[in-house]
């Protein structure tokens, strides 16, 4: 089966991404290492022996710089990650496998559904995971807590961000170099999460 015109262009634009051929070179599994590589060189909450949770983790690029820097990494996905050094995985669905876990440091979610193409679809099942991540922090991130998460600027961003304001104390939106620029993809750091929220 052919390629089309565009699956042609994203793969020529990932074979030539310099973040692409460092991740090979570096033995990370994706170039997402190198996001999460920079948001916290910037804020500084992964630290030896923190406990963190990892929800859409595969291929396992951000279990693996967490685990790096000697944090305790729980990853979870509903896809299999192969083994990673230092860091527990369950497979399944977060909402679910996540019920009886200890209080963690951090949460990450760099979560996306498989895209449809349909802008609208997309964008709200994108705010549903978010939502879903939401849940977890609220029952699970200590009051020092962080959570790092992946959004996309469009109609729901607005509504994400407020979300977060909702449930944390402080937000911040970024957009790491290793995010491409042409991309909607951004990040979103959350700390001190809300009680009775």
């Amino acid at each position: 089966m052919a390629r089309s015109k565009s699956s042609n262009q994203w793969l020529q634009r990932h074979v030539k991404d310099p973040f692409v051929r460092k991740a090979r070179a570096e033995g990370y599994r994706s170039r997402a290492a190198y996001k999460l590589i920079e948001v916290d060189a910037r804020h500084r909450f992964l630290v030896p022996g923190a406990k963190v949770v990892d929800l859409g983790a595969a291929p396992g690029g951000w279990s693996q710089v967490a685990a790096q820097k000697g944090a305790k990494v729980t990853a979870v996905d509903l896809l299999a990650v192969a083994p990673i050094p230092g860091v527990t995985v369950l497979r399944g669905d977060f909402r679910e496998v996540l019920k009886d876990q200890p209080r963690y440091d951090v949460v990450l979610s760099d979560l996306s559904p498989n895209i449809s193409g349909i802008r609208t679809a997309d964008q709200m099942r994108i705010l549903e995971l978010l939502q879903a991540a939401i849940v977890v922090c609220k029952a699970s991130l200590k009051p020092d807590g962080a959570f790092v998460t992946k959004a996309f600027h469009g109609e729901t961003f607005d509504e994400a961000r407020q979300a977060l304001e909702k449930a944390f104390t402080r937000v911040k939106v970024l957009k790491p170099a290793a995010s491409r620029g042409e991309s909607r993809e951004t990040y979103l750091l959350a700390r001190g999460p809300k009680a009775g929220n």
